[in-house]
């Protein structure tokens, strides 16, 4: 199991992600997402899971901790934040600090944090 702490650096409107838009649901991606969420990894037991964001202090908010399946033969390099489980709005994501090849399933931890700029 890998674990990782993401940091987000969203656009101007950071706080956006979490109230208006609802932004919470958490991705994993081979490749850059881009502003359309494209490369999202699918396969095995692979789903989005639902982080809870706590309050903002000084432009930061903290998400829960999520753990994310990844399928076998996977390499995920960047995360997303997505208003649905499935389908939904893109709102944002991030690079992970270094890409990670799965051989077999396995499991993902994202502590998902956000900077308003």
């Amino acid at each position: 199991m890998s674990a990782y702490s993401a940091p987000a650096t969203l656009n101007a409107a950071g706080t956006e992600v979490i109230t208006t838009l609802n932004g919470k649901y958490i991705s994993l991606h081979s490749a850059s997402p881009g502003t359309t969420g494209a490369n999202e990894i699918s396969g095995g037991s692979y789903a989005r899971v639902a982080t809870t964001w706590g309050s903002e202090s000084g432009g930061v908010s903290l998400g829960s901790a999520v753990t994310i399946n990844v399928p076998a033969s996977t390499t995920i390099a960047y995360f997303g934040i997505w208003t649905a489980a499935t389908a939904g709005t893109y709102v944002d994501g991030g690079v992970l600090t270094s890409s990670e090849t799965y051989g077999s399933a396995g499991t993902y931890v994202l502590t998902p944090t956000y900077t308003a700029s």
